[in-house]
């Protein structure tokens, strides 16, 4: 099994030791960066699993390198978390808009924080964009066969739920904006009204269980693993 990367973007000296090392006691490969700058040219030479990355740092802060980040095709797969002392909840918004797929406040003890990284990329590994069968917890997305099942009940979903679906359950960690939602699902050539979104995810949500898929207010929805 391949090694995990791990890249962390923390301009706090302590912060960067105190991960590093706990971390690599659970077998990751780390490396640091004291700045956005040095974070982004770092991620581009090793492609990294997972970054965590602070908010604020000096030259350039964790939203505008989360954002510049998220604009290098080869880091389209790379978890983006950022790990922050502020917890305001304008400051998690700003997060999830950059593009992160999780926010996590500085106040976590490192056990939980190490968990919590240990399911991240734990899931990611089991999902990739082409896979064809997606098994997440009771639900089992078959795409060759446009089947659905969730604890044994098989579900005939229309073709535009079914992608959606499919869509969402394809990175259990990303937030995905209502206009990837629109480009992927339905592409740019079709015009179709704001609440088609809406109701498509509250179908589906009847069908599945009324907490599958989580809203983010003012981002998107994301597929909630239970």
């Amino acid at each position: 099994m391949n090694q995990k990367k791990i890249l962390l973007i923390d301009d706090e000296l302590d912060i960067l030791e105190i991960l590093s090392y706990n971390l690599e006691k659970e077998g990751y490969d780390i490396s640091t960066a004291t700045n956005g700058n040095e974070g982004i040219e770092k991620a581009k030479q090793i492609v990294p699993d997972l970054i965590l990355l602070d908010v604020m740092m000096p030259e350039k802060d964790g939203i505008e390198t989360c954002q510049e980040l998220r604009k290098i095709k080869e880091l389209h797969k790379t978890l983006i978390v950022f790990l922050s002392a502020r917890s305001e909840e304008f400051s998690q918004l700003a997060g999830f808009q950059a593009g992160a797929n999780d926010y996590i406040v500085k106040l976590i003890k490192p056990k939980i924080l190490i968990s919590k990284v240990n399911a991240l990329l734990q899931l990611t590994s089991q999902v990739s964009d082409n896979a064809k069968l997606i098994e997440i917890g009771d639900l089992i997305i078959d795409k060759d066969n446009f089947r659905v099942s969730k604890a044994g009940q098989q579900f005939l979903l229309p073709k535009k739920e079914f992608d959606l679906l499919y869509l969402l359950a394809s990175n259990t960690e990303k937030v995905f904006k209502r206009e990837e939602i629109l480009e992927k699902v339905w592409g740019n050539d079709v015009i179709v009204g704001e609440r088609t979104i809406d109701v498509h995810i509250r179908r589906l949500r009847e069908k599945l269980g009324i907490n599958t898929i989580q809203t983010l207010k003012g981002i998107g929805y994301k597929l909630i693993v239970l």
